[in-house]
């Protein structure tokens, strides 16, 4: 872990950099079957809800999934991923944006997903993204998102499928009462896995999951 302090350093950039660079490895080395905490959501929504996928990747199996039943909004910040979930998941519609800026119509969604991608964004930009969220969902919309169990600030690792990938974060602490702060009701909080397949190597990892609703 090398602490990510440069003032002038586009941490963005290096995040879509990333990604582009690894899609191809990445998107092989992630698991095909979403995380079954993902059904707690589908089942709350009626058939053909609009939902929003932030930092959807490769589309695979988070997009792909909800897209079954639902019609999907996908938008990441590599162009490489876009392109793959746009062959991946043909019913969706992809955007290639970085979600820290892209402004999308208010309460035009019925929920909005972001699963492993908010701890790419640097951790001061974060609630403003929560924010934005809100603005987008309906009311009673649902927001389900994996967060992070410890605070940690920007920090940069080597490595990553052969890149140099950023995170940061706060503590799901703070994470809960930010989120209530702008008006969401957390329902839910439990845990999943990290989403590659098991032959992928990497230390075992696991993610705080929210449910939370737009009041």
């Amino acid at each position: 872990m090398i602490p990510a302090t440069d003032p002038e350093a586009d941490y963005h950039a290096l995040v879509r950099r990333g990604y582009d660079a690894c899609a191809g490895a990445y998107h092989e080395a992630r698991k095909t079957q979403a995380p079954t905490e993902l059904r707690e959501l589908m089942d709350r929504l009626e058939a053909a809800a609009e939902v929003l996928d932030l930092g959807c990747g490769a589309g695979v199996p988070i997009a792909r999934s909800l897209a079954a039943r639902h019609r999907v909004t996908g938008v990441d910040i590599s162009r490489e991923m876009v392109s793959l979930a746009r062959r991946n998941v043909p019913t969706g519609d992809f955007i290639c944006a970085d979600v820290a800026s892209i402004d999308l119509d208010p309460a035009s969604f019925d929920a909005v997903v972001a699963i492993c991608s908010i701890f790419h964004l640097p951790r001061a930009e974060q609630p403003a993204l929560f924010r934005k969220v809100h603005r987008w969902l309906r009311p009673g919309g649902y927001f389900l998102c994996t967060l992070s169990h410890h605070s940690e600030a920007g920090y940069t690792e080597d490595g990553f499928f052969g890149v140099t990938m950023y995170w940061s974060n706060y503590a799901l602490g703070e994470y809960v009462e930010t989120l209530a702060d702008l008006g969401f009701e957390v329902l839910e909080t439990s845990s999943t896995a990290r989403g590659y397949d098991e032959t992928t190597d990497g230390t075992t990892e696991d993610h705080p999951l929210v449910l939370a609703r737009k009041r």
